[in-house]
């Protein structure tokens, strides 16, 4: 039978760790650990997981150290790990009851997988549902290390189950990487593993206000390290760098649009048409940010 541990990094999330700890036990798969790691919290995140200590025992391990951020936090645990597979829960975040169960039994049935991952609906600070991110359906489901470079696929953390043999052959979560440390692993072990679909919500995504999509520039260096660091391996060549190079300048014009700088939205969707002006999603996007900017020049 498969045994899963399940890496829980937590900074000073104590309001949101108990429903992420209580979506664990209510799996209706039960041979699971918990690798709980505290991340130098300042918080009350001892006391908020106090109760689950003694209510669950040997099935859970709380881990202290000083704060090193997330990708730190993740290698923690898995150096703690010891079952066959593990699977990813941030501590604001929520498992809905098949979580494990689904994930599992892709990886159980195709050992060709390294990675299995599913859909997640986004809630808010009060735990209201809000979009469920469907990806692209297109690209879900095995060898599809080249569309992870792309960005045409997404890779929700709160949905991701690998095996342990898979970071013990490409190397854990990069330290030096503050965000999208996530997908760089998933590309490594996608350049040797097919990856898993499980075409069902498994998980709530907290959406935050000070998350690090809310910074664009710092989002977009850190994509841009992602695309420079894989460029030239298998399926990452020329042409995916330019696609990737322009989704990324797309989704920060976004970005920017909805923090009230048009001017710059349409400056950074000019380039990525520069980058990949033959995604007809490209041009669209920086006529709509064309015309976002020329609405907030008449309104003054």
């Amino acid at each position: 039978m498969a045994t899963v541990d399940i890496i829980i990094p937590a900074f000073n999330a104590a309001r949101f760790l108990p429903f992420s700890l209580q979506s664990v036990v209510s799996q209706t798969f039960d041979d699971w650990r918990i690798l709980l790691v505290d991340d130098g919290s300042t918080d009350n995140t001892t006391e908020a997981v106090a109760p689950f200590l003694d209510r669950l025992g040997s099935k859970i391990r709380y881990i202290k150290q000083e704060n090193r951020g997330l990708p730190a936090a993740r290698n923690t645990a898995i150096r703690s790990s010891t079952a066959e597979f593990l699977a990813l829960l941030d501590a604001d975040d929520v498992w809905l009851p098949c979580r494990l169960s689904e994930s599992l039994k892709i990886l159980v049935e195709r050992p060709q997988v390294g990675l299995v991952y599913g859909l997640i609906t986004g809630i808010d600070q009060e735990n209201r549902p809000g979009i469920t991110w469907l990806g692209n359906l297109s690209d879900a489901d095995g060898h599809i290390a080249p569309q992870i470079y792309m960005r045409k696929v997404d890779l929700p953390c709160p949905t991701i189950t690998f095996r342990r043999k898979c970071v013990d052959e490409v190397g854990f979560f990069d330290e030096t990487m503050r965000a999208t440390e996530d997908r760089d692993l998933w590309l490594r072990i996608a350049l040797r593993y097919e990856v898993g679909f499980v075409p069902k919500v498994l998980a709530y995504y907290r959406l935050s206000p000070n998350s690090m999509s809310t910074d664009p520039q710092r989002m977009l260096q850190a994509q841009l390290k992602f695309i420079r660091k894989h460029y030239g391996s298998e399926g990452c060549g020329l042409r995916p760098r330019q696609i990737a190079l322009a989704r990324s300048y797309k989704q920060r014009g976004e970005a920017l649009k909805l923090q009230s700088r048009p001017w710059a939205a349409l400056m950074s969707a000019l380039q990525a048409v520069a980058f990949y002006p033959f995604d007809m999603d490209n041009p669209r996007t920086a006529g709509s940010l064309l015309l976002n900017w020329i609405a907030s020049l008449k309104r003054g």
